[in-house]
């Protein structure tokens, strides 16, 4: 069924509702342990298209939650099944339990796994996406552009002679400059962005300038890196647009492959950015970088 014969979708978990027919959407693969670190383990759920006849291009989501909560259970594109990709959704180790850059090596050593393991599983480990929305945009967009940079590269997992380079980024209103994101910020999105940076950074971002470079995006743009997908709404209280126009302007000055969507009258989430033909148009465009 094409995606734009979906009537809606539900965009806060993996359901999809067609008319009045609720349709719950199960990992194939479901708590896949692809670390462990200290311990703890380290696990993902994937996501295989129906039919797969080959190896499937594979997305690798990162949910958000202000780097403190959230779980891979909430996966918001699995109507991308059905565009032929196969989606792994992430969990990674939050800032109550570890401090930046944890999360980016957790999420490192998952591609890594996912690369390691792509025949077993009928994936393209060439063929690579990172997206993710909030916290998870944030970290998906600083992956994405810092392969090889050695103090986010991190040792995590079994597979560290594979790339944790990926082929195309999606980020959903994510952060993009710590060192900028408070002083645009909203009374709300501080009060959110304060103590979410606390326990990331372990201060604020004037306190610890060369951490929170770091961890912006920004900071890392360079010529050799790959397409990037941008959605944020003009009307969101808790991550400032600015911070999307930021990573848009660094990348057009590197020369890059950009695409920026404003999303009119939306705020922090929810279903606008997840409607059949935004997905579809996304499906379309990832197809034509990737194939």
């Amino acid at each position: 069924m094409s995606l734009l014969r979906r009537e809606s979708i539900i965009a806060t978990g993996c359901i999809l509702l067609f008319g009045a027919r609720l349709l719950a959407v199960e990992p194939t693969h479901g708590d896949i342990e692809y670390a462990r670190v200290d311990g703890h383990p380290l696990t993902l759920d994937l996501y295989l298209p129906n039919g797969i006849e080959s190896q499937a291009p594979l997305i690798v989501w990162i949910h958000g939650g202000a780097w403190r909560a959230g779980s891979k259970d909430n996966v918001p594109i699995t109507p991308l099944l059905e565009a032929g990709f196969a989606i792994a959704s992430v969990d990674y180790r939050l800032t109550p339990v570890a401090p930046f850059p944890a999360q980016v090596h957790d999420i490192k050593g998952a591609i890594r796994f996912l690369r390691a393991t792509a025949g077993k599983y009928q994936l393209d480990g060439q063929r690579v996406v990172i997206a993710g929305a909030s916290a998870g945009g944030h970290l998906a967009a600083l992956v994405g552009v810092s392969a090889g940079v050695h103090e986010l590269e991190g040792t995590v997992g079994d597979h560290t002679e594979q790339s944790s380079a990926v082929q195309a980024i999606v980020s959903y209103y994510g952060a993009s400059n710590l060192q900028s994101i408070l002083s645009q910020s909203t009374p709300h999105g501080l009060s959110v962005r304060v103590p979410a940076l606390d326990l990331l950074l372990g201060g604020q971002p004037d306190q610890l300038p060369e951490l929170a470079k770091l961890a912006s995006p920004v900071a890392h743009v360079h010529s050799g890196d790959p397409p990037l997908w941008l959605l944020h709404g003009d009307q969101d209280p808790q991550m400032p647009i600015n911070q999307s126009h930021e990573l848009v302007g660094v990348y057009e000055a590197a020369g890059l492959t950009v695409d920026f969507q404003v999303v009119h009258g939306a705020a922090h989430g929810g279903s606008a950015f997840t409607t059949p033909t935004r997905l579809d148009r996304l499906a379309k465009q990832l197809h034509q970088v990737l194939d």
